[in-house]
């Protein structure tokens, strides 16, 4: 048989290059072979579905890293703008061993009081004048007008009622008076000087209702508390008990009613406790300083 020039047909590979599929004219009634070409077809469809699986499963792998990396990538912005109360706690070195400090050496503050409570340290001088400066007393909204003084180491002379018996008992070593005076009131304060805080409490506990320091008169100020009913205080700060007794200078009798003598009683009973309180602070700050 013939096959034309060139030699025998080539066989066909449809995976070989420049391999040719076997073909006649039609005159030799040689027919192809329908079962060999088949089965290369399937084979074609095999590797190719063999390519799409394989592209299918990387590509998959790589959207799952982008998802993977996306999350990540978002957990990390939620950390960063969280709350720093909801952020891992910075873990801070811990102190070792106890702190210690110099001691002080500034003194404690001294009480002014301790200097008024005995003689031993209450070196000021004192009078009427040094006690109640000035002409007048001004408490608040009321002005006092001073009138006379007196000042005497015989204690009884000043005093009335029960009052120069307590004063005795407890060695007073002197009374200072001062009275003042507002329209139609009239004021006299009393302050009795001890050797000791606790003889100066002991008056104050020992004294009642009739003890009383004698209303002082003269300068001017018309006998008041003579006979009249009138209105007294009895109390002490440190080593001085201080007294007061008001009345009207018309020698009325005061009535609870009349809240203005009972003003007038206690705006200078304040004023005594706040001049015997001054001396004990400006002899502190002196013992301070020195």
């Amino acid at each position: 048989m013939s096959y034309g020039q060139g030699g025998p047909p080539s066989q066909w590979d449809p995976w070989k290059p420049n391999s040719q599929q076997p073909w006649t004219d039609g005159d030799d009634g040689v027919s192809p072979d329908w079962a060999a070409l088949a089965d290369a077809s399937e084979q074609r469809s095999k590797r190719r579905r063999l390519f799409f699986i394989g592209g299918g499963v990387l590509a998959t792998l790589g959207i799952g890293t982008a998802v993977a990396m996306a999350v990540v990538s978002a957990g990390s912005n939620d950390e960063a703008n969280r709350p720093t109360s909801s952020l891992p706690a910075a873990e801070l070195p811990s102190a070792s061993g106890t702190p210690s400090f110099a001691p002080t050496t500034a003194p404690p503050p001294l009480d002014p009081k301790d200097f008024v409570s005995s003689k031993a340290k209450d070196k000021a001088p004192i009078s009427p004048d040094l006690l109640f400066p000035g002409t007048q007393l001004t408490m608040g909204s009321n002005v006092y007008k001073k009138g006379p003084t007196a000042d005497s180491t015989t204690c009884a002379t000043g005093a009335a009622g029960t009052l120069a018996k307590v004063l005795g008992a407890n060695d007073c070593t002197r009374l200072l008076r001062v009275t003042y005076t507002k329209d139609n009131i009239a004021v006299t304060v009393g302050v009795a000087v001890f050797d000791t805080e606790a003889q100066a409490l002991k008056v104050k506990s020992q004294s009642d209702s009739k003890s009383i320091v004698k209303a002082l008169t003269g300068k001017g100020v018309k006998a008041f508390c003579n006979g009249a009913i009138c209105r007294s205080t009895t109390n002490s700060y440190g080593r001085y008990a201080y007294f007061t007794i008001t009345g009207f200078t018309a020698d009325k009798d005061v009535t609870t009613k009349d809240t203005a003598v009972f003003t007038t009683g206690d705006d200078l009973a304040e004023s005594a406790f706040q001049q015997i309180r001054r001396r004990g602070e400006a002899q502190a700050s002196a013992a301070a300083n020195g």
